[in-house]
C-alpha cells in the first residue's frame, strides 16, 4: 500500500503545480491538459486505431506553441524559452541519431539474414520446449544490450511462433521470459534500451558503471524464468528438416556484424575518452556501413540497401520519442516537475526508485525516466542505477508496460494478452523483488559499484 500511494504521489509530482507563475496561468493549465489528453490517447492506442507518434508530437511541439504565444502577449522576454528549446533539441538530437544508427544496422542485418539463420538454427536442432525456453530467454537477455529491448523481443518472438503455432502452455511462457530477459537485458547497458541510453547520455552515469546492474538483472530475470519454467510443456515440437529450406546468411552479413560492434566502440570512445556525444561516434560507425556498402557493390553482385534499410526503420517511434521528450521539456518549463524533486527529499530516494518500477509497469518508462531527468533529483550514482533498473525491468510486470511487452503482443496476437500475461505476473513480481534485494546488497552493503 505504501508502494502504491508513492506511485500516486510520484504521478501527482509529474503533473501538480509547483507554485511558479506559469502553473497556475492558462498556459500552464491548457498544456496541462493537453499532456493528460495525449498521454491517454496514447496509452489507448489498440482503443482509437491511431499511432502513438501522432498524439505525443502534437502535444510535445503544441505545448511549446502556446507558451510563445503567451510570451509575446504578455510581452515577455523569450530568451529563457529560446535556451530551453536549444537544450531539449541537443537532447533530442543525441537519442534520435543515436537510435537511427543502431535500428539502421539492425534492419541491414535483417535484410542480410542474420537473424533468419539464428531461427533456423534454433529450430532445427531438435530441442525440447524447455530447453528452446531457455534460449530464446537467454538470448533475449544477452542479445538486447546491443540490438535494444525492442528489437530483441521482436525478433525472438517470430522464432517462438516459428517453433510452436498453437500450444498457448509453451507460447505464453515463452513470450513472458522473452519480454522479462529483454527488459532486464536492457537494463545492463546503455544500449538496451531508451531509459538506460538517456541517463548515459545526460552524464549521470558512465558507459561501464551500468554494467554494475547485471547481477541485479540477471538473478531477477533466472528466477522469474525458472519458475516459469514449470508451466512448460515436456516434449518437443515438430520440425521436418526435410521441408524446411536452410537458411545462410547473405554474403557481407557477418561482416556487417562486426561493424556493428565497433560501431559501439566507437560510440563508448566518444563518450569515455573524447567527451563528445556517442551519437557522433555512432554515425561514425554509420559512414563506414555505407562505404562498406559501396565497396561489396563494386566487387561483386551483392548490395547493402543502406537507404532502404533506413526507410525501414520504424520512423514512429524516433518520433514518438520527439515528442514525448518534447512534452516533457515543456512541462518542466512550465514547473510541473519541481514537486518531484520534494518529493525524492521527502521519501527518500531509494523508496521513491522502486516506486518508479511499478509506475512504469503502468505508464511508458519513456516519459517516467524523463521526468525524473528532467526533475534531476540530488542523487549518487548508486540511485540513478538503481531507477535505470526499476524503470527497465518495472514494465515486464504487466504486458503493455513496456516496447517488448507491446511489440510481443502484437507479434502474438491472441495468445499473449494481457489476461493470459497476468497469470504470470506474479512470477515477474518476484523477481522484480530479487532485483532490488541483490542491487541492495551488492550497492548499499558491500559498496560493489
Amino acid at each position: 500500500m505504501k508502494i502504491v500511494l508513492l506511485m500516486l504521489a510520484f504521478v501527482s509530482s509529474i503533473w501538480a503545480s509547483s507554485g511558479q507563475d506559469l502553473t497556475t496561468t492558462w498556459v500552464g493549465m491548457f498544456s496541462l491538459v493537453l499532456f493528460l489528453v495525449g498521454y491517454y490517447i496514447i496509452a489507448a492506442e489498440e482503443k482509437y486505431h491511431i499511432n502513438k507518434a501522432k498524439p505525443a508530437l502534437f502535444v510535445g511541439t503544441g505545448i511549446f506553441i502556446l507558451i510563445g504565444f503567451y510570451n509575446v502577449f504578455n510581452g515577455l522576454d523569450s530568451r529563457p524559452l529560446t535556451h530551453e528549446v536549444e537544450l531539449l533539441i541537443l537532447e533530442i538530437a543525441q537519442i534520435f541519431f543515436f537510435l537511427l544508427v543502431a535500428m539502421t544496422y539492425i534492419e541491414v542485418m535483417i535484410e542480410r539474414r542474420v537473424f533468419e539463420a539464428l531461427k533456423y538454427k534454433l529450430v532445427s536442432k531438435g530441442y525440447s520446449y524447455k530447453k528452446l525456453f531457455w534460449l530464446t530467454g537467454a538470448l533475449a537477455f544477452f542479445i538486447s544490450p546491443v540490438a535494444d529491448n525492442l528489437t530483441t523481443a521482436l525478433i525472438l518472438s517470430t522464432v517462438l511462433i516459428t517453433i510452436e503455432k498453437k500450444d498457448k502452455t509453451f507460447l505464453v511462457p515463452g513470450a513472458i521470459n522473452i519480454v522479462v530477459g529483454a527488459n532486464a537485458g536492457g537494463a545492463w547497458s546503455p544500449f538496451g534500451d531508451i531509459t538506460t541510453l538517456m541517463p548515459w547520455i545526460a552524464g549521470k552515469a558512465q558507459f561501464f558503471d551500468f554494467f554494475a546492474l547485471f547481477p541485479a538483472s540477471f538473478l531477477g530475470w533466472l528466477l522469474t524464468g525458472w519458475l516459469l519454467s514449470f508451466a512448460v510443456p515436456s516434449g518437443m515440437p515438430h520440425f521436418d528438416i526435410a521441408t524446411e529450406e536452410k537458411v545462410f546468411i547473405r554474403k557481407g552479413g557477418k561482416l556487417v556484424i562486426y561493424l556493428g560492434a565497433f560501431t559501439i566502440f566507437c560510440a563508448v570512445l566518444c563518450q569515455q575518452l573524447f567527451h563528445i556525444p556517442p551519437m557522433w561516434g555512432m554515425m561514425f560507425g554509420f559512414s563506414l556501413l555505407k562505404l562498406y556498402a559501396f565497396r561489396l557493390k563494386r566487387t561483386s553482385d551483392e548490395e547493402l540497401k543502406t537507404f532502404i534499410a533506413v526507410s525501414k526503420i520504424e520512423h514512429d517511434t524516433l518520433l514518438f520519442f520527439f515528442g514525448i521528450l518534447a512534452a516533457v521539456g515543456g512541462l518542466h518549463y512550465l514547473g510541473f516537475l519541481d514537486l518531484a524533486v520534494k518529493l525524492y527529499d521527502t521519501a527518500g530516494a531509494t523508496t521513491v526508485n522502486i516506486g518508479v518500477g511499478f509506475l512504469s509497469a503502468f505508464i511508458d518508462n519513456v516519459p517516467v525516466m524523463s521526468a525524473v531527468l528532467k526533475a534531476s533529483p540530488n542523487m549518487g550514482l548508486d540511485q540513478w542505477l538503481l531507477v535505470t533498473l526499476t524503470a527497465g525491468i518495472g514494465g515486464s510486470m504487466i504486458s503493455f508496460g513496456s516496447a517488448a511487452g507491446v511489440g510481443v503482443m502484437g507479434k502474438l496476437r491472441g495468445v499473449y494478452t494481457f489476461g493470459s500475461h497476468m497469470k504470470y505476473a506474479w512470477t515477474v513480481l518476484v523477481g522484480y523483488i530479487v532485483s532490488l534485494v541483490v542491487w541492495y546488497v551488492q550497492f548499499e552493503i558491500l559498496g560493489l559499484y
